[in-house]
């Protein structure tokens, strides 16, 4: 009790103050979909995004000096996808790790019996309660070209809504019995049209990483959701409203309701 007491007064101190000038800067200019958002959302996301950059550890790598621009922009993004949803779905996250580019981890593989050593590329990953790991120049360069489909922090905190209930599988926790059924039918139709798609050699919207597991493409459909959603809803209407129902959100209706406003591709 008395935890949560303390943690509600430093937030209430936090909010308390002004939001600086340069960090709304940093929104406008690194989260394209802000300006899509009513008032009252970018004033709640402004609160949420003070909060994340608050309460969370940040580490650079590799010699990485941590801005504020890189924990406003990392933490607006967040902070977007929890807008509908209740609760604090980010809570348990204790670190974000920054790279400044790429990076290289240690892997073993198995190869005719064999175990083999070597490393992989990385550009993110997301751990169980963190930390999530993330590339600032994949993160930059999503800033500069958005409405691709493609956004890295979007992608990795996707996986940490999938662990909410401890079981990286695709599906992040549901309410009903209905709504798991509906959940399994429509990602599980997408997830194998995808994967034909992918071995086809075919152009798709959805990133074809997503046919590697129903994690993967949770994830990377949520990105498409936030970064392209008028697409997504044109090419794919049933995943659209699944996603659309989960979130409490419509990205789509928001950028078609402000359409004098130039979108940004």
């Amino acid at each position: 009790m008395i935890f949560s007491w303390l943690r509600e007064w430093r937030r209430r101190k936090l909010l308390a103050r002004p939001f600086p000038p340069e960090w709304q800067a940093f929104l406008e200019r690194n989260l394209a979909h802000y300006r899509y958002l009513s008032a009252t959302e970018q004033a709640t996301l402004r609160d949420r995004t003070r909060i994340f950059m608050a309460e969370k550890n940040w580490e650079g790598c590799n010699g990485l000096t941590v801005t504020d621009e890189m924990k406003v922009t990392i933490a607006s993004h967040a902070s977007l996808m929890t807008l509908g949803l209740a609760g604090e779905p980010f809570s348990g996250l204790l670190s974000v790790l920054i790279y400044p580019a790429g990076y290289r981890v240690p892997e073993e593989r198995w190869q005719s019996g064999f175990s083999i050593y070597g490393q992989s590329s990385r550009l993110g990953e997301s751990w169980y309660r963190g930390p999530v790991i993330l590339s600032w120049g994949e993160i930059q360069d999503d800033a500069r070209h958005p409405g691709y489909g493609s956004n890295l922090v979007w992608h990795e905190f996707a996986h940490q809504i999938d662990m909410l209930d401890r079981s990286t599988n695709g599906t992040p926790p549901l309410e009903t019995q209905e709504a798991r059924r509906l959940w399994h039918e429509v990602m599980t139709s997408e997830f194998e049209q995808l994967r034909r798609d992918a071995r086809a050699g075919l152009e798709t919207l959805l990133d074809t990483y997503g046919a590697e597991s129903e994690a993967e493409f949770f994830a990377v459909t949520t990105e498409c959701f936030f970064d392209a959603p008028v697409e997504l809803r044109e090419t794919h209407p049933r995943l659209y409203e699944l996603l659309a129902g989960y979130y409490r959100q419509d990205p789509a209706a928001r950028i078609e309701n402000a359409s004098d406003i130039p979108r940004e591709r």
